[in-house]
């Protein structure tokens, strides 16, 4: 089942679900290999993340907004499974980077892989630090916001900024009455009419954020992004006011800098883009580039999205109304040999519950684009519980036949850090919407659920526990790691592996994460088995199989302990034997001498010739003959001197 991956990889995409293999020739699901379901326990911080699968390596990786390390910015995550992840230190971009352009909102990034020159490419957005009044026209211009490019030739990082500028994109609206210019200083309240509005200077140059590139599967290359709702006043006929709203646009890139094996040029837009909103009599100046619109309320209204229209009177003038187009990612779809683009967009405030998911599709990646009717496709469940969802990307699992929107939301409705959720998402050939198009749909869930197809079948190692004392106690590394061979987070508690020693007089066994610690008890053999299980949303933890034709065989390994007794033990027992004439005294002598050599040595530290002299030990009770070791005291000792040259 590598037929989805292949298709990506070919269309340059393996960083994104850019294009889905044509469902007329997808291979027919294979079984599952495991039984291993997992759930959303929301247990990991992450806002806006974006997802990669890292083929080398076998491991997704998660980058966020949140969750970055002191001194840096955009936290990084690595999972198994798209399930359980575990927090890679550092983040991805470095606060002390000498090309560091951005002052603040260092927010949305989204990493694609190249696995032709090996590079990896970290796009975010941030709020500049220098040069506003230049780039925006006004100095005290709020929210400066545009987008830069990192690179790096691990998934883990670090990332280094290609330039000290963002791309060399100038978005300008020449059509857009700049309303700002004469609101009061709140810049909370704008016109109360229309025509009012249409006083104000024309033009403005357009902020943006939450960067989405899409390789389509011709080899031209997509730049989706937001722009901030702030300068963007538009008048709304229904409401007979002005909402403050983010729309999501879209410009083509050249392929200059993917196809560049040095990573050092940055990201440019097509020609026809540059100066495409240029009008007669405009000073000369910075460029005004030109954009695609994609998705705004104005064009296809859909109510979910007017949470907060009336923000301005509920919070008593100290938000504005407004509206939200944003977080958007792109997939492309075949249906009977047809090509269907679909563009998931997030709405409504991010910091609110209201927040939520739709999608738009179109026949090509610059539209027109049709929201589905049905929208919101992901939005709050007080039943789950689950709120404030959305602002995600989609991912397949390891081997292609599923699809899945990873996102973040909040387990209450209240305010608080924003969390990790992975949601399967299906798009139905069989089930056209409105428009006509497959119907695209999320699993939002905190139930249990089987883990991505192509996770397993699980793998288990572990290492040895021998020569052991009693007393004395040994550090066992388990790794449980995926079919595509990432080791999973055992520190992560929905994992976790357990230990079960088949003689507890010789050894006991404790678990901590991936750690087993073996405590010797009494000189013996004992086995110990450690078994891999999850945690179900019962808390309830339960073994984890992989099937096969055969029948479900438990993940499992089990290794040897071998305690030996020490030479205080070795001495006890010759002299019981001795005491009890099983051995003659004067051989008893000969292998009291054997150890005293034995001692001195271990008390001196010379580990060789404590060896050496057990060694001799053992092959004089092999030597001795019946008349002075019997039968009983031969097998006692064997044992024991087996035991310690185990």
């Amino acid at each position: 089942m590598k037929t989805f991956s292949r298709a990506l990889a070919a269309a340059v995409v393996t960083a994104l679900v850019g294009t889905l293999a044509p469902a007329a020739t997808a291979a027919p699901p294979e079984p599952a290999l495991t039984d291993a379901t997992y759930f959303n326990s929301a247990s990991q911080n992450a806002a806006d993340p974006f997802v990669l699968f890292d083929e080398a390596s076998g491991y997704y990786y998660a980058y966020s907004t949140d969750g970055a390390d002191r001194g840096w910015d955009f936290g990084i995550y690595r999972s198994a499974d798209l399930s359980t992840w575990e927090h890679v230190p550092g983040g991805a971009l470095s606060q002390s980077d000498p090309k560091r352009w951005g002052k603040d909102w260092f927010w949305a990034p989204e990493v694609y892989h190249n696995d032709k020159t090996g590079l990896y490419y970290f796009f975010y957005a941030a709020r500049m630090q220098d040069d506003v009044q230049q780039t925006f026209g006004y100095a005290d211009f709020e929210e400066p916001s545009k987008v830069g490019v990192a690179v790096s030739t691990s998934p883990a990082g670090p990332f280094h900024n290609i330039s000290d500028e963002p791309i060399d994109y100038w978005p300008y609206d020449p059509d857009y009455r700049d309303v700002n210019l004469i609101m009061d200083a709140t810049q909370r309240k704008p016109p109360a009419t229309r025509e009012e509005g249409e006083t104000a200077p024309l033009g403005t140059y357009i902020p943006f954020i939450d960067p989405n590139v899409f390789f389509d599967d011709d080899g031209r290359v997509y730049l989706y992004y937001s722009r901030n709702a702030y300068r963007n006043w538009v008048w709304d006929t229904d409401l007979g006011k002005y909402i403050e709203e983010s729309n999501i646009y879209a410009v083509e890139l050249t392929a200059d800098w993917w196809n560049d094996p040095t990573g050092t040029t940055m990201p440019s837009i097509t020609p026809a883009y540059k100066n495409a909103n240029v009008r007669p009599g405009a000073p000369e100046g910075a460029r005004r580039d030109g954009f695609t619109p994609v998705v705004n309320y104005g064009s296809d209204k859909q109510a979910w999205e007017n949470a907060h229209v009336n923000d301005y009177t509920v919070y008593v003038g100290q938000k504005k109304d407004r509206r939200w187009s944003e977080g958007s990612t792109t997939v492309k779809h075949y249906v009977n040999g047809k090509a269907v683009y679909y563009l998931l967009y997030s709405a409504n405030n991010w910091e609110n519950e209201n927040y939520g998911v739709g999608y738009a599709t179109a026949d090509s990646p610059l539209g027109p684009w049709r929201k589905f009717e049905g929208n919101p496709v992901l939005s709050k469940n007080a039943a789950l519980p689950m709120y404030g969802t959305g602002h995600g990307s989609v991912i397949a699992s390891p081997d292609g036949s599923e699809l899945y929107y990873v996102h973040h939301g909040r387990p209450g409705a209240t305010s608080g850090p924003r969390k990790l959720y992975t949601e399967r998402m299906t798009i139905d050939d069989a089930k056209p919407d409105a428009n006509g198009n497959p119907t695209l749909s999320i699993d939002q869930t905190t139930a249990d659920r089987p883990v991505p197809s192509g996770v397993g079948p699980f793998s288990i190692t572990a290492g040895t526990a021998t020569k052991l004392e009693p007393g004395e106690a040994a550090d066992v590394a388990v790794t449980v790691k995926s079919a595509p061979g990432a080791a999973l987070p055992l520190t992560d508690p929905l994992n976790r592996v357990t230990a079960l020693v088949a003689d507890p007089a010789v050894a006991t066994a404790t678990v901590s994460g991936g750690t087993v610690r073996v405590t010797a008890n009494s000189a013996g053999t004992t086995q110990v088995t450690v078994t891999y299980q999850r945690q179900q949303s019962s808390g309830a933890y339960v073994d984890v199989h992989n099937l096969t034709e055969a029948g479900a065989t438990p993940v499992a390994v089990t290794f040897t302990v071998v305690v030996h007794p020490t030479l205080a033990q070795l001495r006890a027992t010759v002299d019981e034997l001795v005491t009890g004439k099983h051995v003659v005294a004067s051989y008893g002598r000969d292998l009291r001498e054997l150890l005293d050599t034995a001692e001195a040595a271990q008390a001196r530290g010379d580990d060789g010739a404590v060896l050496a002299a057990v060694r001799q030990l053992s092959g004089v009770v092999t030597a001795a003959r019946p008349a002075k070791v019997d039968a009983y005291a031969r097998q006692q000792l064997t044992q024991l001197l087996g035991l310690w040259l185990a």
